[in-house]
């Protein structure tokens, strides 16, 4: 089945830049590899939106593919997020045209969920292939933190037309800087002997939060397949 998954999404990579992630491009990618279309169904049982969402994670896994075949130990975090990201936009760049049509299919009301934790798993995927060990609050701040820099990151790189993506990897450059200061500020809040009666109580409650253990744990309870 999972043969079928991948020559089905294949054969409708030839259709999204005309008719975007859609039943029509189902249809199409069905006629094309002459696939049992019941068998299609049980693969991708939403259709289209199944159908995104598989190349949403092939990408994510041809992403943590490469990272996990480089040494990045010596590499200080915000360069090993840098570097994450720039790759996955990297490996969709013969693709650029079904990831605006992905954008624009989650960006629908209907399937703004699945949106959200296609986000979220890239995310996810990025942290826990560069050795991200948290398992407190902050498993959480870094995936929901890294989700809105790399959907920014994504949207600037669709309308990107500089050489080499330059602008691209600029702005992204930029988001990542500000996150750190950030980061810098809770670091301050933190140390601070004026503030710390005050956070006393935030920073209790904060450390009762602990990551999931399961994929059934995370937020959306969804499955990575």
């Amino acid at each position: 089945m999972s043969d079928l998954k991948e020559t089905v999404l294949e054969a409708a990579l030839d259709h999204v830049p005309f008719d975007g992630w859609s039943e029509a491009t189902l249809a199409a990618a069905i006629e094309d590899t002459g696939a049992d279309p019941g068998a299609v169904r049980a693969v991708y049982p939403r259709g289209a939106v199944d159908l995104a969402l598989a190349f949403h994670r092939r990408g994510d896994a041809e992403m943590v593919a490469r990272l996990e075949s480089e040494d990045l130990d010596a590499i200080k975090i915000r360069d090993k997020i840098t570097h994450a990201v720039r790759l996955r936009l990297d490996l969709m760049e013969g693709r650029k045209e079904a990831v605006r049509r992905g954008t624009t299919l989650f960006a629908l009301p209907i399937h703004a969920a699945d949106g959200a934790r296609a986000l979220w798993e890239t995310a996810d995927a990025i942290w826990t292939a560069i050795g991200d060990s948290s398992d407190d609050i902050n498993w959480y701040t870094k995936r929901m933190t890294l989700s809105g820099v790399y959907s920014a990151t994504v949207l600037f790189w669709l309308g990107d037309s500089s050489e080499g993506h330059m602008a691209t990897w600029g702005f992204l450059d930029r988001r990542i800087g500000d996150v750190m200061q950030i980061e810098k500020l809770k670091a301050q809040m933190r140390d601070s002997k004026l503030l710390a009666p005050l956070m006393a109580g935030p920073n209790w409650l904060m450390s009762r939060v602990k990551a999931p253990t399961t994929p059934s744990d995370m937020p959306g309870s969804w499955r990575r397949d």
